[in-house]
């Protein structure tokens, strides 16, 4: 099927930006077919350019990154973001064909990475992955080390027993209060698991109030659904859906969204037990033409293959993280010699998407050699203002609440 004449219209408006060039490569390694991967960089020219990976798989690089890209370059630092293949300007082949599944594996984005470093000439470049992206970043690390000066993992995937991790976070935080000042909070959840007003879906929203929000935020909304408020809530859950649905150039998850099942495992197997991130996982392969793909292996060790790295790397960590939690952070930094792990008390996911202000300090210290003291001024990096669109959404979500609590409310939950 052909291009559409507006997402056309847009693909040639993005294309010829300043900045953005395409780099021809191939389908797959055994096709002689090929096509245009694009990749912009900005900033002052440098040896080592930062190359941004974002999260995903999915998430386009050009246009949904173009602010962070202006603010970097007034840092002074050299960005190159590379759109996915897959994604956005990188979607299709030379007839305007999605590109096919056997295009999109861990392996051929990795190699893309190299692509584009030879297309400008550079030998080695500063390699920042967050979420998805770290997993891709480190890729590079394997599959091409001499191309990598230092690296930044941010919020880090490690492998497709993550979810282990991620289930042991999300039901020691909601149901156990194992986090200090949330025993009160679980008590609470276990009420609404317990009859039923609380599903894996209210789950994902309630881990995702706690990471932006903070307990009593989260506190404040679980006495909403205690006492028979449930507008805010099922509002919560379908904007976490909608999130999922595609969006050209920002984030286009049915071609490649494969990856996160086939090779990475994000789901995992339902365990069957309550809050079980698997369930809400699961809501993402929707998004993905035919059934589920079925988990194949891994394409990298990366337990085996991180003792190698002999490069600067920074570990960013979120302490509120509940989708790469920290635990999974800090054997990263435990298994990279010398890499420096830089907790931030009150963050979520993605210091790139959530704390870009912090994100930009740590990369600057790399640039500038100063890593080594990123983590006696993490307290300092975690009181950086959050980005703009997590403190509306907060602040939005509080006065919701505060609506709400005003409303009638059916039988309280005994």
């Amino acid at each position: 099927m052909s291009v559409n004449p507006l997402r056309k219209r847009v693909h040639e408006k993005l294309a010829s930006a300043p900045g953005v060039r395409a780099v021809r490569r191939p389908v797959t390694p055994e096709a002689a077919e090929q096509f245009n991967l694009h990749y912009v960089r900005s900033g002052p020219l440098s040896a080592h350019p930062i190359v941004i990976i974002p999260g995903g798989p999915g998430v386009a690089s050009i246009q949904l990154y173009q602010a962070t890209r202006r603010r970097a370059a007034a840092a002074g630092l050299d960005v190159v973001m590379v759109e996915h293949r897959g994604v956005g300007l990188s979607r299709h082949d030379d007839a305007g064909h999605d590109l096919p599944p056997e295009a999109i594996t861990v392996a051929q984005v990795v190699d893309d990475v190299a692509a584009v470093l030879d297309d400008l000439g550079v030998e080695q470049a500063m390699i920042y992955g967050t979420s998805y992206g770290s997993y891709i970043a480190a890729g590079v690390g394997v599959r091409h080390p001499q191309r990598v000066k230092a690296m930044v993992l941010d919020s880090p995937v490690l492998s497709a027993r993550d979810i282990e991790a991620i289930r042991h976070a999300i039901r020691g935080l909601l149901l156990e209060g194992e986090v200090e000042g949330t025993e009160e909070l679980a008590a609470k959840v276990r009420r609404l698991v317990d009859d039923g007003t609380m599903d894996a879906l209210s789950g994902e929203v309630a881990a995702t109030v706690y990471a932006y929000g903070g307990a009593p935020l989260l506190s404040r909304l679980l006495d909403l659904l205690l006492t028979g408020h449930t507008l805010l809530w099922r509002a919560m859950t379908q904007i976490g859906r909608l999130s999922l649905l595609k969006v050209p150039y920002h984030n286009e998850i049915d071609l490649v969204g494969r990856i996160a099942f086939r090779e990475l495992d994000y789901a995992g197997v339902p365990d069957g037990l309550p809050l079980d991130p698997s369930d809400a996982l699961l809501e993402m392969a929707d998004q993905i033409p035919g059934p589920t793909p079925e988990f194949e292996g891994e394409p990298y060790d990366l337990v085996a293959e991180m003792p190698r790295f002999d490069w600067p790397t920074v570990v960013v960590s979120g302490q509120r993280d509940l989708t790469t939690p920290p635990p999974v952070a800090e054997r990263v930094a435990a298994l990279i010699p010398g890499a420096v792990l830089v907790p931030l008390a009150t963050a979520a996911h993605s210091a790139l998407d959530s704390r870009e202000a912090a994100a930009l300090r740590i990369v600057r210290a790399l640039v500038h050699g100063r890593a080594e003291g990123l983590p006696a001024v993490a307290d300092e990096l975690d009181a950086l203002p959050g980005n703009q669109s997590v403190r509306l959404l907060v602040w939005a979500v509080s006065v919701a609440a505060a609506l709400e609590a005003r409303l009638p409310g059916r039988t309280p939950t005994s």
